[in-house]
């Protein structure tokens, strides 16, 4: 774990925190036990909505940007390679002439990133442990050019580490081409990303409101530069326990089905329980995913009717209406 590395590290390892100053937490869980005991010491820079609530409810002050300057900071090496070096080229930044800690598994490429930091710094120190490692160097503007920078995808905005960076995943681009013309006046997109399906939707007739809810912050704020129309109201928020404002007559997903590095049907399961509760009695669901989730169960216990969409291989396209309301 990777709370355990930094304990070992502090206790055993030679690493050692200043004793004064506020140190950064850049991607640090909202569950992960923290190195030190002061937790007014800690300014936790989460973009991930789940973990961004955890932290604060524990006491812990947090926004999706640094402020700093910050004495040091702790980076949690995230999956995607070029979110990672966004993070330590943002730690650098804020944390002028102080300790730069990073933290990651070894299959997050903590390896690759411990070498390309040799040929760019002095590390002061390493320490493997628990299948990762934690390294250490004071920070500087050597990796300037990591900082994560947005791009242009087919007339869309991305940032690194965001979900399909590259342009619309084929499982939105098929639930895209089988949704009709009438969605009704109220439209959700659960896990909206950065605006791909709902950018499909808004010439719909009768279109009133649309709601995307998006946990991770950086994908929010490029749908916010995707989707300049009035009618669209963002919402940075857990969608598996966001509160609706309103209940819609239609709600879009391509949930999420991982957690970390493992697959985890739970959350998808989890989605198809909020999009019940977000619809009216009359509503309706269209969603994609991988064709060997086991999202059937969920489908049946939470919709009244459910029909499979033919749809391209390896995926399964949804429809299911009138939400049952299941008491709890």
């Amino acid at each position: 774990m990777a709370h355990d590395r930094l304990h070992f590290c502090l206790d055993q390892g030679g690493l050692i925190l200043p004793e004064d100053g506020t140190i950064a937490l850049f991607g640090m869980p909202g569950d992960a036990l923290l190195p030190l005991n002061d937790r007014a010491r800690f300014h936790a820079i989460q973009t991930f909505a789940p973990d961004a609530q955890r932290l604060r409810a524990r006491g812990i002050a947090t926004e999706t940007r640094p402020e700093g300057p910050y004495a040091a900071a702790i980076v949690t090496l995230p999956r995607a390679r070029d979110l990672a070096q966004a993070r330590i080229a943002a730690a650098c930044a804020a944390t002028p002439g102080g300790l730069i800690v990073i933290d990651g598994a070894k299959t997050d490429g903590v390896d690759a990133l411990l070498k390309a930091a040799k040929s760019r710094t002095q590390v002061l120190g390493q320490v493997s442990k628990a299948h990762g490692r934690v390294f250490w160097f004071m920070a500087t503007d050597a990796f300037a050019d990591w900082a994560g920078a947005a791009k242009t995808v087919d007339g869309f905005t991305t940032r690194p580490g965001v979900f399909s960076a590259d342009g619309p995943d084929a499982g939105s681009v098929a639930l895209a081409a089988v949704l009709p013309q009438k969605l009704g006046g109220i439209v959700t997109d659960l896990g909206g990303g950065w605006g791909y399906l709902p950018a499909q939707v808004l010439d719909r007739p009768g279109l009133e409101a649309l709601h995307l809810v998006e946990a991770d912050f950086d994908a929010l704020t490029c749908a916010r530069e995707n989707l300049t129309d009035p009618r669209v109201r963002f919402f940075w928020d857990d969608a598996t326990t966001w509160e609706c404002p309103a209940l819609a007559d239609t709600v879009l997903m391509n949930p999420p089905f991982h957690t970390g590095r493992k697959a985890d049907p739970a959350l998808g399961q989890a989605f198809i329980a909020a999009a019940a509760r977000c619809l009216k009695p009359s509503g309706a669901l269209w969603m994609v995913a991988n064709r060997h989730l086991p999202y059937e169960d969920a489908l049946a216990r939470h919709f009244r009717k459910v029909e499979e969409i033919p749809g391209p291989p390896g995926f399964k396209l949804i429809h299911a209406s009138h939400p049952a309301r299941i008491r709890r």
